[in-house]
């Protein structure tokens, strides 16, 4: 497994508490982002590299930076169609080609010049962007939210098959943490590091609706 982990209970201490903010681990290159699929899509995926075989590339598909986030979604994987979690390792240039061409799910007075460009815009995007309530490793609601990107036609093609650097199936690691949350043993989970991904151009931040601060 490619990801560099930490305890929990030292990451939360410095991830903002409040506010909109890409919580990922990446480098000067690539970004993780997480996806949750049946074995037939998963294990394909990581044995070759790239979204083949069954995955359909006709519907749009959401990655998620956030761990925690994509563990609340998939139920740390247990929820059926869910049970193979993967870390794919994206390039990081195609990351933020896909934050650059976000469209908001539903309508922002503050980015878009009203509800009918809004809607024009949604129509004609291929990278739809949500925040929601981003959740502790027991499901609770943080007050901080998290973000996830969905894909679909031009941008879903370039992400399965270009922007990708690897995929790991991380189901095993996932099943050893499972197991520290259900005893209630926070002391001893571990998670990927996370920290606050850096936008650079003003632009996007205030597109995306990020809230400023500063990297940890």
């Amino acid at each position: 497994m490619h990801l560099e982990t930490q305890a929990y209970s030292e990451q939360v201490k410095r991830w903002p508490g409040t506010g909109q903010h890409i919580l990922a681990q990446f480098t000067d290159n690539m970004v993780v982002v997480y996806q949750a699929y049946r074995p037939a899509i998963g294990r394909f995926a990581a044995e070759h590299g790239y979204f083949g075989g069954e995955f359909g590339y006709g519907r749009m598909s959401w990655i998620k930076p956030n761990f925690l986030w994509m563990m609340h979604r998939c139920g740390w994987g247990t929820k059926k169609g869910q049970e193979v979690t993967l870390a794919v390792r994206l390039k990081r240039e195609g990351f933020d080609r896909i934050l650059e061409a976000a469209v908001h799910s539903s309508f922002v007075p503050e980015v878009y010049e009203s509800k009918e460009c809004w809607m024009r815009t949604v129509k004609n995007s291929d990278v739809r962007l949500q925040w929601d309530p981003d959740h502790d490793p027991y499901g609770g609601k943080c007050e901080r939210r998290a973000i996830q990107l969905g894909l679909r036609r031009k941008a879903l093609g370039s992400y399965g098959r270009q922007w990708i650097v690897d995929i790991d199936d991380i189901s095993g690691f996932v099943r050893e943490q499972r197991e520290h949350v259900t005893a209630r043993q926070l002391d001893r989970l571990v998670t990927p590091r996370e920290r606050v991904y850096p936008v650079k151009e003003a632009e996007v931040r205030r597109q995306l609706q990020l809230t400023e601060t500063c990297a940890t």
